[in-house]
């Protein structure tokens, strides 16, 4: 997962739900993407195993204009924010869930 730059934030208002109180797992999938689905059982693991973290999952197609802000290029996309929902972490492709717990030991 690599760092993006400290501008990008993401609140309710785009990701149509409130952040996590520690910190928001928000994957980026498609409808015919095998590795989205399995990103979203590892992610809904972590997020139930870490208080505080939320998981939101939002189509790529759906939310053209934030895929494109976001520089989205293929799905799964997982960002990884803080409490002020800044993007911390960023990772294209199906996750290790070590890797996405690691990934949020910056963001808490």
């Amino acid at each position: 997962m690599r760092v993006r730059d400290e501008g990008e934030r993401l609140g309710a208002a785009e990701l149509g739900v409130a952040l996590g109180e520690r910190a928001t797992l928000v994957q980026f999938s498609s409808a015919f993407c095998a590795p989205c689905r399995a990103t979203r059982r590892i992610l809904a693991e972590v997020a139930d195993m870490v208080p505080g973290v939320a998981h939101v999952e939002l189509d790529a197609e759906a939310h053209l204009d934030l895929v494109r802000a976001l520089d989205i290029l293929k799905t799964p996309t997982v960002l990884v924010l803080d409490t002020d929902g800044r993007v911390v972490r960023r990772a294209t492709g199906q996750p290790r869930k070590a890797d996405v717990i690691a990934a949020l030991g910056e963001a808490v």
